[in-house]
């Protein structure tokens, strides 16, 4: 089997597919005589199985994210927050599937793609096209590590003040030491070596998710909720704003921005595994998503926080739950967020591997070892300085869903598949995709409107270095 055609650090193509002075970035597990570059020998190593990949896209997708659905839903309420839930699920399916087939196309004309940015570059014909998938990709990837560090610490600081009120621990503090447990985990080598990890943090997803589903049941029942408001906004412009950043925040949550490094963890051959994977995936997706989000709305409405948990814990008056089963479910998803964090690092160790490691060298030589150890100590500290020092990530969800996950997960995948497969122009595929790419890059930009006003509007409550998450 060839080698992957396409390496922009070797050169660039002629806008026609084909390349000039580029060198071959082979992926693992291409066969004999394949000369494998670093990023993916040791990082995005194949050799894991349908379930594996199946835990590793679960991680991506399912995560506490989940708690802000009934958030969403607020802004646009019973009727069309249920619809679009249901075709947010689909498409992304549908989107996911495609993007799996052409990886599938390409590895049977023998070349077998282990990274986006190759993918992209290689299907669509653009030199260009390979810079925008790493920079968005990464900043995807740095954002959600930087996510995930803070929510992490706060989540231990939700725990810590629950038992000692007037402790001296700051946020900071806590950010320290999530940062530090995840430099620790962040040694193990490659994706591949994750799966492990990710099969209890697809348990765990489903273990906060049903804990919080019957906490809001229990709070809907009780005499201490609030009433409960299902109306939207009076003025149009607002109830549209918010509808659109809905849609934002459901982009970010079904979106991942990986696969292909999810796909590359495979064993070769790959060719239809990936939907096997994507089937297991989405049945916890399902069940997940749609018991937080009409749960979550139905007991508490418009009055609903941005994160469900939130709303369970009031700042004024008694926890509307048991204490023991929101501290369970509290712990379940900082676990689960370790797990979110190493996966999404995945990305960028490779890249750095790629130009720091030797792979004619064990991994665990001396030669490999000292960069890897120094060079992802570097990226999560940089990542937890970043947390401690804007601790308002929340508000960019949907800056985050709007201007990353919708190219990579709602507009390139169907382009990608028009573009190899060729289906006729006439035909209903090809419609059916023109009309999602269209569709959704104007969802995107409408989306990112809607999201940087609401980070505007809400930028006297950011301080730098703060003590608390600003909602």
């Amino acid at each position: 089997m060839a080698p992957a055609a396409f390496d922009a650090e070797a050169g660039a193509t002629n806008g026609h597919g084909a390349s000039y002075g580029t060198k071959p970035a082979p992926a693992a597990g291409l066969g004999p005589g394949a000369e494998a570059d670093a990023g993916a020998a040791f990082v995005l190593e194949s050799k894991g199985t349908w379930w594996h990949a199946g835990f590793h896209l679960t991680t991506a997708i399912v995560g506490p994210t989940v708690l802000t659905l009934p958030y969403a839903l607020r802004g646009m309420g019973w009727g069309l927050g249920l619809t679009l839930l249901s075709v947010m699920a689909a498409v992304t399916f549908y989107e996911y599937s495609l993007m799996s087939r052409v990886l599938d196309h390409c590895e049977a004309r023998g070349r077998r793609h282990i990274r986006f940015r190759e993918l992209a570059a290689d299907v669509l014909g653009s030199g260009w096209m390979f810079y925008f998938v790493v920079t968005v990709q990464t900043a995807i990837n740095t954002g959600v590590s930087i996510g995930a560090i803070l929510l992490a610490a706060d989540c231990l600081e939700i725990m810590y003040t629950s038992l000692a009120p007037h402790g001296p621990l700051k946020l900071y503090h806590f950010i320290i030491i999530v940062a530090v447990v995840l430099a620790f985990l962040s040694q193990l080598p490659s994706f591949h070596s994750l799966r492990h990890i990710n099969f209890v943090s697809l348990l765990l997803s489903l273990g906060y998710t049903i804990l919080v589903a019957a906490a809001c049941i229990r709070a809907g029942l009780s005499k201490n909720v609030p009433p409960k408001d299902y109306s939207l906004s009076s003025s149009k412009s607002e109830k549209t704003f918010d509808a659109f950043l809905s849609v934002s925040i459901l982009a970010s949550v079904f979106g991942n921005g990986i696969l292909p490094e999810i796909q590359a963890t495979l064993a070769p051959p790959a060719a239809g595994k990936m939907m096997k994977a994507l089937v297991q995936c989405y049945s916890v997706v399902v069940f997940t998503f749609f018991l937080s989000s009409i749960t979550g709305y139905w007991a508490f409405g418009s009055r609903v926080q941005s994160n469900v948990l939130k709303s369970l814990m009031p700042d004024s008056g008694p926890a509307l739950a048991p204490t023991w089963l929101l501290g369970v479910a509290v712990l379940f998803v900082l676990l689960q967020l370790l797990a979110i964090g190493l996966v999404y690092s995945q990305v960028a160790y490779e890249i750095m591997e790629k130009g720091s490691a030797d792979a004619s060298q064990d991994r665990f030589s001396r030669r490999n070892l000292v960069p890897r150890l120094l060079l992802r100590t570097l990226y999560l500290a940089f990542c937890a300085f970043v947390a401690a020092m804007l601790p308002f990530f929340g508000d960019i969800v949907g800056v985050v869903g709007a201007v990353g996950f919708v190219p990579l997960d709602f507009v390139l995948p169907v382009l990608m598949y028009n573009m190899a497969l060729a289906p006729p122009r006439r035909s209903p595929v090809f419609l059916a995709n023109t009309a999602v790419m269209v569709l959704f890059a104007g969802v995107g930009a409408i989306g990112a409107f809607a999201s940087i006003r609401k980070l505007a509007l809400d930028a006297g409550k950011f301080k730098l270095f703060s003590n608390n998450v600003v909602d």
